[in-house]
């Protein structure tokens, strides 16, 4: 498709002129990241046409990047349609009326930090922590006069280290897949950085939280009566919650699990409002659900959710995917990624590189699985010819992939929470120190050793797995 052989230095010219366009736009000029992402592929596109590539060939690059999107886009949709459904139905009215009876303001953001961690590690999903407990526990923080951005950062953090300790999420399946490893040794080997960067989060909230005395009880008071009189409070409400613990537990799809808990829901909502009708059902599924309340703060804080709440986010979902598509189609992303890969010679040199390669492609794609894929791809066989295990790369890819896609303002992370939360990126990026700490504790663990999982030890753990299971046969 082309005759001339790309080099590191176009191909870095390249990558750095779409990084600026997407940096400037978002972060300088404030503008929604579609359209400085739409100028990128149009740059993309044009280098392609004059450095050969056909048309078929960038149609191509674009579709074969949307095909790895189309399970988070659907997912996407359902979170939107489970977000009003979850309203309408009293359980997060019904999960914020309890945490302002049992939660304390000194202790807040630490509790906000644990109870995510633990939803997330049940159900495997930031997002869906963010989309449900993460609602409730928002509005708690607000009414009790806390910074949004750092109860935003809580939560987060919260979902994301929850998302790490789960065998169901699937960037954990993801990142074992991509390197060759046991699911299980994979997790193992990424607690070296999540439990220290957990436990300094969680520290760091409690600090944060200490001394608050700005909440105004009144205001509580006032907020609580008005979730009482205008929606169903009561355990029965919680029933969505429950469901979806136990489709965790029979390891049930996101897919399902959704669409079972948006019907549960939905029918929900016909109990409890008799003269509800199937088109006002919709219409709340669809268009999401409009609080009416006697209170204005109530009535912003839960007027949301929806399929069309959602379109935003899938719209960028499209365009960063294809972005995407292009750069690895055209070959621009492994030109600048292999031969950095091939010179390298220690450990500290290795989990450095591939921690930058996995930071580089979640700002130039902004999507968290291709941050897995694509840096695991260009240093698997680097990894092992420097003695380090699949599992110590697997790791990598973690800290420097995953945690970090909720905080590129492009990235479909990143725009997913400011939408659903309504606090931009770079307000709660300093917040979610969980994300933040854990590339630094994988690259203390390159330089130190700690925890650094070397290929000799990998074979022999294979070995005794395989001598057990011939034992128990």
């Amino acid at each position: 498709m082309t005759k001339n052989k790309l080099g590191l230095g176009e191909a870095a010219l390249v990558l750095m002129v779409i990084l600026a366009i997407m940096g400037i736009g978002v972060i300088g000029f404030g503008l929604s990241p579609q359209v400085p992402v739409l100028l990128a592929i149009t740059v993309a596109i044009f280098w392609a046409k004059v450095r050969g590539f056909d048309w078929q060939a960038i149609n191509a690059g674009i579709k074969d990047g949307i095909d790895k999107g189309i399970i988070p886009i659907v997912i996407f949709i359902l979170i939107g349609a489970m977000i009003s459904t979850w309203i309408a139905a009293g359980t997060i009215p019904t999960l914020m009326v309890i945490g302002f009876k049992a939660i304390s303001a000194q202790w807040f953001l630490p509790t906000v930090f644990l109870v995510c961690s633990l939803v997330g590690a049940a159900v495997g999903s930031c997002f869906t922590v963010v989309s449900t407990v993460g609602i409730a526990f928002f509005g708690i923080g607000v009414t009790m006069n806390f910074n949004p951005a750092l109860v935003a950062g809580a939560i987060i953090a919260g979902g994301t280290f929850g998302d790490k300790l789960s065998p169901l999420s699937e960037t954990n399946n993801l990142a074992a897949a991509v390197v060759d490893t046991d699911l299980f040794n994979h997790m193992k080997t990424i607690l070296w950085s999540t439990l220290p960067a957990a436990t300094i989060s969680t520290l760091a909230f409690a600090l944060l939280g200490m001394g608050h005395n700005h909440a105004d009880m009144a205001k509580i008071t006032t907020t609580v009566t008005a979730l009482n009189q205008d929606f169903h409070i009561s355990i029965i409400s919680l029933i969505p919650i429950v469901l979806v613990f136990a489709c965790a537990a029979f390891k049930m799809a996101a897919i399902p699990t959704m669409l079972l808990n948006i019907f549960v829901s939905a029918g929900m909502m016909f109990m409890n409002n008799p003269q509800l009708t199937i088109t006002k059902a919709s219409n709340i599924i669809t268009n999401g659900f409009v609080a009416k309340t006697s209170n204005h703060e109530v009535n912003l804080l839960l007027s949301r959710g929806g399929i069309v709440s959602m379109m935003p986010t899938v719209a960028l979902i499209v365009l960063t995917l294809s972005l995407g598509g292009l750069l690895v189609h055209f070959g621009l992303i492994s030109a600048v990624m292999s031969p950095l890969a091939s010179k390298l010679n220690s450990a500290a040199k290795l989990i450095t590189a591939a921690l930058l390669a996995c930071i580089g492609v979640n700002i130039f794609v902004g999507e968290q699985f291709l941050s897995i894929i694509l840096p695991g791809r260009a240093f698997k066989q680097t990894f092992n010819k420097g003695g380090l295990a699949s599992a110590a790369l697997g790791r990598v890819l973690e800290d420097g992939g995953t945690v970090l896609n909720y905080l590129v303002p492009w990235g479909v992370g990143g725009v997913f929470i400011a939408n659903t939360l309504g606090v931009p990126t770079m307000t709660y990026l300093p917040f979610v120190f969980f994300s933040l700490l854990c590339p630094v504790f994988s690259l203390l663990s390159g330089f130190t050793g700690i925890g650094l999982k070397r290929l000799d030890s990998e074979k022999e753990n294979a070995g005794n797995q395989a001598v057990a299971t011939q034992n128990s046969n």
